[in-house]
């Protein structure tokens, strides 16, 4: 087998972009992925003809992740969501105020709560986030906003935008910038036939790169003396490698490392607050109320709910069916999968009547990783990676080495940093930095 410069362990998004931008400057790549399949989290399942994303997936324009892509020459085909949709209060749907004369004529505000809103959204886009001192957003809204059913609106908006469901946690500065976005009009894009097409557009660059590509190689450890030498796989096999990029949440990173327990990762692992989401993904022949904007895209005040219906202005399955998500923030976890079954179902029931005489396929995530960890007040003034600093040749990227970056935007983010980091390394050694031999024995 040929020799590569570095391995990239994880055929996700954030691995897969970090071994493009590696072999585009030039290195040689081995792109090293457990399963028999690239996407991790972002692959498309196909159920009786149609495309089902693990749970709501959306790109934001203006994100880290539109950045990347742009500058990797990925292209990214889909629709972005008009501001039309609705807001679920008391058991009462209500149209969401997304423009102006929405807000005007909103039955759900009062007459002092829609000025002040508009006062608010025009505040907003004059935030400077770096400038920000660290406060959670719960004290950021309760400073800035007065009228309980306006907070009530801006953190389901927040919680929908990170998946975060404890805004006392969650640090100001990155919720702010989603609420930027989102108020922006027309940022948020649903990607055509699922997420999986974004991956496979990925793998092709990274192939045209010079990329090699290895699904089923589950690496077991990577060795170490204070610098990387190589990494062993299940089936016993070796390979000599001077720098290692692992694109993993910070557990599984920490059992792949030889010691880390005397590393940073230790520390990265236990101080990690992962976020999970209950899911409920359906498709349908026809949507039984598919002429009511309100029902495109729903926010739930009163509950962690959201639901949305890409395949209204997107291209979200190949037979033509209507496609759903059904989201439940868990926050940190749920006890009982079954009452969150439940709760999606009469959710469903309550903004699409009827749907299940509709019903071609339908999967249930009761506990999907949304992100391996967030921006929170707990990690105030400390970031992980992209190097690990006791292993020398060591790097991770991934959601969970974001820089106020939220999901997405975190993983394109982060895998940048890290290709970055190796390549400044490396030219800094002239190109001559310890490769041992390079070689799978």
């Amino acid at each position: 087998m040929r020799t590569y410069d570095a391995a990239v362990i994880g055929g996700g998004l954030s691995g897969l972009t970090s071994a493009i931008y590696l072999a585009k400057a030039g290195l040689s790549i081995v792109l090293l992925e457990k399963s028999n399949q690239l996407g991790g989290r972002s692959v498309t399942v196909k159920k009786n003809g149609a495309m089902l994303n693990l749970g709501l997936h959306a790109l934001y324009k203006g994100g880290a992740a539109e950045e990347v892509l742009t500058e990797l020459g990925i292209p990214v085909k889909g629709a972005t969501v008009p501001a039309k949709g609705g807001i679920v209060w008391n058991n009462k749907l209500f149209q969401l105020p997304g423009n102006p004369f929405a807000i005007l004529t909103s039955n759900l505000l009062s007459a002092s709560a829609k000025l002040e809103i508009v006062q608010f959204v025009t505040r907003l886009a004059k935030i400077d986030t770096r400038a920000l001192p660290p406060i959670s957003f719960r004290e950021w809204a309760e400073k800035e906003i007065r009228d309980p059913m306006i907070r009530h609106l801006i953190y389901a908006v927040c919680r929908t935008n990170t998946f975060v469901p404890y805004p006392e946690l969650l640090l100001a500065a990155p919720g702010i910038r989603r609420l930027q976005l989102v108020f922006k009009g027309n940022q948020v894009v649903y990607v055509d036939r699922g997420w999986g097409q974004l991956v496979e557009s990925l793998r092709q660059e990274a192939i045209r790169a010079g990329v090699a590509i290895l699904c089923g190689k589950h690496v077991s450890e990577i060795e170490h003396d204070g610098r990387v030498r190589k990494i062993r796989f299940h089936d016993g096999e070796t390979l000599e490698i001077p720098y290692v990029l692992v694109a993993a949440g910070p557990g599984e990173t920490f059992k792949l490392v030889k010691n880390a327990e005397h590393t940073s990762l230790k520390e990265w692992r236990d101080r990690a607050k992962p976020i999970y989401a209950a899911c409920l993904d359906v498709a349908l022949r026809k949507l039984p109320y598919s002429d009511d904007p309100k029902r495109h895209f729903t926010f739930f005040l009163d509950q962690p709910i959201f639901i949305s219906t890409p395949s209204v202005i997107s291209d979200a399955s190949e037979d033509g069916s209507a496609i759903i998500h059904v989201c439940k923030d868990i926050g940190f976890g749920s006890d009982n999968p079954k009452d969150d079954e439940s709760h999606l179902e009469r959710a469903l029931d309550f903004i699409q009547p009827g749907w299940q005489k509709e019903l071609v396929a339908r999967q249930f995530l009761p506990k999907i990783t949304v992100a391996h960890d967030f921006d929170s007040m707990d990690r105030i003034g400390k970031r992980y990676g992209p190097s690990v600093p006791e292993v020398h040749g060591l790097y991770v990227s991934g959601d969970w080495t974001g820089r106020c970056e939220v999901l997405v935007d975190a993983v394109f983010a982060s895998a940048k940093r890290a290709s970055e980091e190796i390549l400044r390394e490396y030219n800094n050694m002239g190109g001559r930095a310890y490769r041992g031999s390079g070689r799978v024995v």
